[in-house]
C-alpha cells in the first residue's frame, strides 16, 4: 500500500504520517529527513545538496527526486510507504509518477488534509523552536514549563522568521495557487480523499484508516 498526504503548512500532515506509519506497519518517507539523512551522510546527493544549502538557494527539484529514487529502491518498501511532503506541485506529481513506474508500483490513495486559514495560522504563529536541540512548542497548545526555555536541555527559544503572522499569510496565498492543479491531478486518477485538518487528531487518525482499510483488507481499525 502506498500513501500520499499532502495539504497546507500546520494542517498536521507531518503527525498524522508518524501515527499512521506505526499503525500500519509501513514506512513514513518525508523530503525534509531524507535531505537531513542524506546532507548528514554526506552522500553524493547530500554533499550536491549541500552546496546549495550553504549559498543559501532552495535545493533543486531534480535533487530531491534523485534522492527519492534512490529511497524507492531501497528493499524495506516493498510492502510500500507513507509518502509525506512530496509532491508539492503538478511538475512533481508527474515526476513520481515516472519514477514509480519504472520500479512497477503505483500510489494507491491520496490524502489531502484540508485546514482553514485561522486554524494554520494560530498553530504556525505560535510555534517555537529550541536553538540548541531543535524542539518544538507552542505558546499556547504546548508551552515549556519555564518561559523562554526548552523542556529538553534549557536552551532559548525563539521564533522562526517564516512563522511570523504575515509571513504565514504570504505561505499560505503561494501554497493555494500550487496546490489547487495538484488535487485536480489525483482527483482525475480518482485517488484523492479530502479530509478536514481542523478536526481532532484522533477522529483524522480514524478516517485515514477507514481509507486504507477499504484499499487493503489486512489494515483494521
Amino acid at each position: 500500500m502506498r500513501i500520499i498526504l499532502f495539504g497546507p503548512p500546520g494542517a498536521g500532515k507531518g503527525t498524522q504520517a508518524k501515527v499512521l506509519s506505526d499503525k500500519v506497519r509501513l514506512p513514513h518517507i518525508s523530503t525534509g529527513d531524507l535531505l537531513r539523512e542524506n546532507v548528514k551522510g554526506s552522500t553524493a546527493l547530500g554533499k550536491q545538496a549541500k552546496d546549495f544549502m550553504d549559498k543559501g538557494l532552495l535545493v533543486p527539484d531534480k535533487l530531491v527526486a534523485d534522492m527519492l529514487e534512490e529511497r524507492f529502491s531501497r528493499p524495506d518498501l516493498k510492502k510500500g510507504f507513507i509518502l509525506d511532503g512530496y509532491p508539492r506541485n503538478i511538475a512533481q506529481a508527474k515526476t513520481l509518477d515516472e519514477m514509480l513506474s519504472k520500479l512497477s508500483m503505483d500510489i494507491d490513495f491520496v490524502v489531502y488534509l484540508d485546514a482553514s486559514d485561522s486554524i494554520i495560522i494560530q498553530l504556525l504563529s505560535g510555534r517555537l523552536v529550541c536553538s540548541s536541540c531543535g524542539a518544538n512548542f507552542h505558546a499556547t497548545n504546548m508551552p515549556p514549563k519555564v518561559a523562554g526555555k526548552c523542556d529538553n536541555c534549557q536552551g532559548s527559544l525563539y521564533q522562526r522568521t517564516d512563522d511570523k503572522e504575515e509571513t504565514v499569510r504570504k505561505r499560505l496565498e503561494v501554497y493555494k495557487k500550487e496546490v489547487a492543479p495538484l488535487i485536480g491531478y489525483y482527483e482525475a486518477q480518482k485517488k484523492l480523499y479530502r479530509l478536514s485538518g481542523d478536526e481532532n487528531p484522533e477522529i483524522v487518525l480514524e478516517k485515514i484508516l477507514r481509507i486504507a482499510e477499504k484499499h487493503n483488507d489486512s489494515v483494521k481499525v
